[in-house]
């Protein structure tokens, strides 16, 4: 497949030892979208490649964020969406980590990824080494946990509110009145009469 003059099976033959050898995750296309599944240790090397390479002028790391398949040994997925301008070309390239293998940043290839790696510690945890300021981004300093793993609690026992007496944000004790946890599953359209087969509801 060839977008203008970039080739991805060039890619695939240029750095084979960076790319999953497994053949259903090695590379994928659906809909002009290919995706692209690497080893986590060739992360900087392989975007740097992708940015700086004459045949693939990747400048722009449009987007990124993680999955979480919990059953998974390697349960965190990173995706990176790349684009490059030059050839009119987008790739998404993937990786996979466990809850304690760190990920390389890419902080010093696009600037792009710092606020985006910092959103994905703060959700998921995974942590990205060499990042320059890797603190939380979306919750409270004081939070406890990343709230997009898909083991994190529904209802905590703590709440976070701004105390405008204070002026700053307070941690108090969750308390939920028995009307929130009750949930009612019958549906109102079953109360309508439908013995007449008119259409009409009496």
């Amino acid at each position: 497949m060839k977008t203008g003059s970039f080739s991805f099976q060039d890619l695939l033959i240029s750095v084979p030892k960076w790319i999953f050898r497994s053949t259903s995750q090695k590379m994928h296309f659906h809909e002009d979208e290919h995706t692209i599944y690497i080893y986590p240790a060739y992360v900087v090397p392989f975007f740097r490649y992708l940015r700086d390479h004459t045949n693939s002028q990747f400048k722009l790391l449009v987007d990124m964020t993680a999955v979480d398949y919990p059953a998974e040994k390697n349960r965190f997925e990173i995706v990176y969406n790349l684009l490059s301008v030059q050839f009119n070309a987008r790739l998404r390239v993937k990786t996979l980590v466990n809850e304690v293998t760190p990920v390389a940043s890419l902080v010093d290839i696009f600037q792009s990824a710092g606020w985006l790696e910092r959103e994905i510690w703060d959700m998921f945890g995974v942590f990205f080494s060499n990042h320059p300021d890797l603190r939380r981004i979306l919750t409270d300093y004081g939070f406890e946990g990343h709230p997009l793993r898909k083991d994190f609690p529904m209802t905590g026992y703590i709440e976070f509110r701004y105390d405008d007496g204070e002026k700053r944000v307070i941690a108090e004790p969750l308390e939920l009145t028995q009307d929130f946890r009750f949930f009612e599953f019958s549906s109102p359209w079953e109360l309508l009469d439908r013995s007449h087969g008119s259409g009409k509801n009496l």
